[in-house]
Formats: C-alpha cells, sequence, structure tokens
C-alpha cells in the first residue's frame, strides 16, 4: 500500500491574491506572506499552505461545491472575537441559535452540544432550556467573511494557532468516506465513523430529517450523517449536501482544489488509474515538480504533488 498523502494546500481563486494573504496574515499573525511553484502563498505554522491563483473576475461561490469552507485553530477565540469585532475590514457572520430568531458571534454563546457534532435540534434545544442550561462562554466557533467572499471558521481554545480543516459537504457522506479510504488511504477522522462496518452496498444513509442550530442560515443545517478523513494534522470533515441538488465542481470556484503530497507520483497516477479514478487533468508541470489533478466522489477536485 502507499503512504497516505500530506495536505499540501488549499488552492483558492482571487481577483486580488496580494490584499487576501494581508487579510489572512493580519488575522492569524501566525501565518506569513509566501510563494510557493510560482503563485503567492499563505504559509501556515504547521507547514500547509493556502496557494492563489489571480483572478479577472470574482470567483464564483455557488451553486454549492463540496468545499465549503476552511478552518483556523486560534489559542483564544473569544479573544479572537474581541479583536475582529474592532477591525473594519472583518465581517463577522451570525451564527443563529433557533429558527425563531436570535443569534450569536461565537458557538459558546449559545446551548453547547451534547454530541460529537457542533449543534442541538429543537429537541435538544427544548430540553436544554427546560434543565436551565448555559453557554460554556469558553472557546468555541465562529465565522468571518474573507476576501472573493471566501467562508472562514476560527476556533479555539487550542494549544497553537493553525490551519486545521477543510469543512465539506458530500452526496453520500460515508460512500465518500470509503472513496477516500480505497484511493487515498485515508484514515477516517476519530469520532466520525459509523455505528456499523461501512462497504459499498451500505454506505448510502439518508439524510437526517431533524436541522440543527447553532446554524450561520436561520433554518438551521443537516449535520447527520458526518464523516471524516485526515492527512496530516488537517481533517476533511464534511457532512451531506443541505439541498437536493448534487454539488457543483469545485474548478473555477472561490475554493478551486485540494491539494494532497506524495513521494511518487508515478506510482500514484498508475494506482489510480487501475482503480478508475477521474482525471480531470494530466501530469504537468508546477513549479519545480509535477502534479495531477483527479475528481473525489462529490466532484472535488484533488490535486496530487509530486514532494520529495
Amino acid at each position: 500500500m502507499l503512504p497516505t498523502p500530506g495536505f499540501h494546500h488549499l488552492h483558492l481563486n482571487s481577483v486580488d491574491p496580494d490584499a487576501a494573504i494581508d487579510f489572512y496574515v493580519s488575522q492569524f499573525p501566525r501565518s506569513a506572506r509566501a510563494s510557493w511553484g510560482g503563485l503567492p502563498a499563505l504559509s501556515a505554522p504547521n507547514d500547509v499552505l493556502v496557494l492563489f491563483t489571480e483572478v479577472a473576475t470574482a470567483p464564483a461561490t455557488s451553486p454549492q461545491t463540496a468545499i465549503w469552507h476552511f478552518g483556523w485553530h486560534v489559542a483564544d477565540a473569544r479573544a479572537s472575537l474581541e479583536t475582529y469585532q474592532v477591525r473594519a475590514d472583518v465581517t463577522l457572520l451570525p451564527l443563529y441559535t433557533t429558527d425563531g430568531g436570535g443569534s450569536v458571534l461565537i458557538s459558546s454563546d449559545t446551548w453547547p452540544s451534547t454530541v460529537p457534532t457542533p449543534g442541538l435540534t429543537r429537541a435538544q434545544i427544548a430540553e436544554a432550556r427546560a434543565r436551565g442550561t448555559q453557554p460554556t462562554r469558553k472557546g468555541g466557533f465562529g465565522y468571518m467573511r474573507g476576501p472573493d467572499d471566501a467562508l472562514v471558521e476560527y476556533a479555539g481554545n487550542y494549544p497553537a494557532e493553525r490551519f486545521n480543516h477543510v469543512h465539506m459537504f458530500q452526496d453520500d457522506p460515508f460512500c465518500a468516506q470509503l472513496w477516500y479510504q480505497e484511493h487515498l488511504n485515508a484514515p477516517v477522522f476519530a469520532g466520525r465513523t459509523s455505528r456499523t462496518p461501512l462497504t459499498a452496498a451500505t454506505c448510502k444513509v439518508e439524510r437526517g430529517a431533524d436541522r440543527s442550530w447553532p446554524a450561520l442560515d436561520r433554518e438551521g443545517m443537516f449535520r447527520s450523517p458526518s464523516a471524516a478523513v485526515v492527512f496530516g494534522d488537517v481533517a476533511l470533515p464534511w457532512y451531506m449536501r443541505q439541498g437536493d441538488r448534487p454539488l457543483a465542481s469545485s474548478r473555477g470556484h472561490v475554493y478551486d482544489h485540494v491539494a494532497l503530497s506524495v513521494p511518487d507520483l508515478d506510482a500514484w497516477i498508475a494506482k489510480l488509474r487501475r482503480e478508475r479514478v477521474t482525471f480531470l487533468e494530466e501530469p504537468y508541470k508546477l513549479g519545480a515538480t509535477r502534479a495531477v489533478m483527479i475528481e473525489g466522489p462529490s466532484r472535488e477536485a484533488l490535486e496530487l504533488v509530486e514532494v520529495a
């Protein structure tokens, strides 16, 4: 078996990469301006990159693709929130606490989750109210609107600031998990596994009927089923798509693709061809190395970058 790839970078399209990088360095001060493969980049403390391609017009943010947002760990989420609130260049997004109204800017200001995924259903909120459950006011997660209308999550409290995850949607979360395991040798993220063994015949699971809060949409969001894999110290968690339409290709959108690092690109190409994985781009030169682009189970573009 080939070794599991590492997480190399998240690739964004931007009308002004320099301004975008300045924005992210300002909000996440342990990051730094960099370049890689001839492209402007943001370098995270955990050796993860965010690369940028300059585009002439605003990159698409709809229809929804498999890539939803990226997330950053911070040492103190509430201190970060206080900093962001006074910055004119930061737009913080409300998290609705019920579909009846009410919102907070950070999840720790509402009822804490009692399940592995964040959020409570209507019934669970009613139980929390009946018990007199209070917000923890510690840590939590919040969202900001980044350059090019990118959605960015910050969360804490964690020991160190770092790029943490790329949150995704999938048409079939557990089938996607099997796909990443089979084709990319990806470990399953702890706590995001099925209660029963999965096979290609059993991985399709109906979307849960209950929405939960806090959520960026007032009507709440579907968080069941949920699955995840991990590459290095970067997680790829996902929920089922929120609507009924299949997810769109990520190419050309603000989040264009996710890139993984491999030491032997030819071996990976041979493996993926045997497994009839869809190739979006044949091997091409990328800076001083080579790469190939494949398509994931919900049309997310995945780049394999050869790194010695």
